[in-house]
């Protein structure tokens, strides 16, 4: 059946709201619900994409823990952690470890509101040595008790929450798809749109057609492909 226009409407106020220059990296997480849970509180401050590192030969796997964030949070995954933190640190980002050493500095004095990255490790471990090297800035979050430090899915959902409360206070969270390029709000909102559609496309190796304000698709396509969404 065709988009409903509210459903457009829907996915249109949420991608409006996305940034792109705040995100996480997890390493070697594998544990589906503290990683179903980090995803869902990427979704909840607005992150457009996050990223993974597993060097094990498996795929990320989710529980209702996620609540479907998974299907509005892109997740590039990949297999060498140096890889993907020469990657972030290429589109300027800077990266956060949370890793509790005689260098690391309590979150709340850090400044959050340029291109951030929080690099969060394996539920027992931590990040890796190889990770730690390559940090900008090492932060923790203080512990009052026996414990050391938080579960994994809390340490995130704290630090992108703080991040985000530093960032409406600077009133600098979009509102208006301006937390990202023009090119990348076109590609999402068809994908958001029509994700069978999105993938159809990407298999023939074509461009993505064109929506109208009320999110149809002008071009024709093989009717069977242009209903699914």
């Amino acid at each position: 059946m065709p988009l409903l226009p509210r459903r457009f409407e829907r996915i249109k106020s949420v991608l409006n709201r996305r940034v792109s220059d705040l995100t996480v990296l997890i390493e070697n997480v594998e544990k589906p619900h503290n990683l179903s849970a980090i995803i869902r509180s990427c979704d909840a401050v607005g992150v457009l994409e996050a990223y993974a590192i597993f060097n094990k030969e498996k795929f990320l796997t989710f529980n209702s823990t996620a609540q479907g964030s998974q299907k509005w949070v892109q997740i590039n995954q990949y297999k060498e952690t140096t890889e993907a933190i020469k990657i972030l640190k290429k589109k300027g980002f800077k990266l956060y470890g949370a890793n509790l050493n005689p260098q690391s500095i309590d979150y709340r004095k850090c400044n959050f509101k340029g291109p951030t990255v929080f690099v969060l490790g394996a539920e027992k471990w931590g990040i890796s040595k190889k990770a730690e090297d390559l940090m900008d800035e090492h932060i923790h979050i203080p512990m009052r008790g026996m414990v050391e430090s938080l579960n994994v899915s809390v340490a995130a959902s704290t630090l992108l929450f703080e991040a985000t409360r530093q960032r409406e206070v600077a009133n600098i969270m979009p509102e208006s798809g301006e937390g990202m390029s023009p090119d990348t709000y076109k590609k999402k909102i068809f994908e958001w749109a029509y994700p069978e559609v999105a993938d159809w496309c990407k298999v023939k190796g074509r461009k993505y057609p064109e929506l109208n304000d009320q999110g149809e698709i002008i071009e024709k396509l093989p009717r069977t492909e242009k209903m699914r969404h």
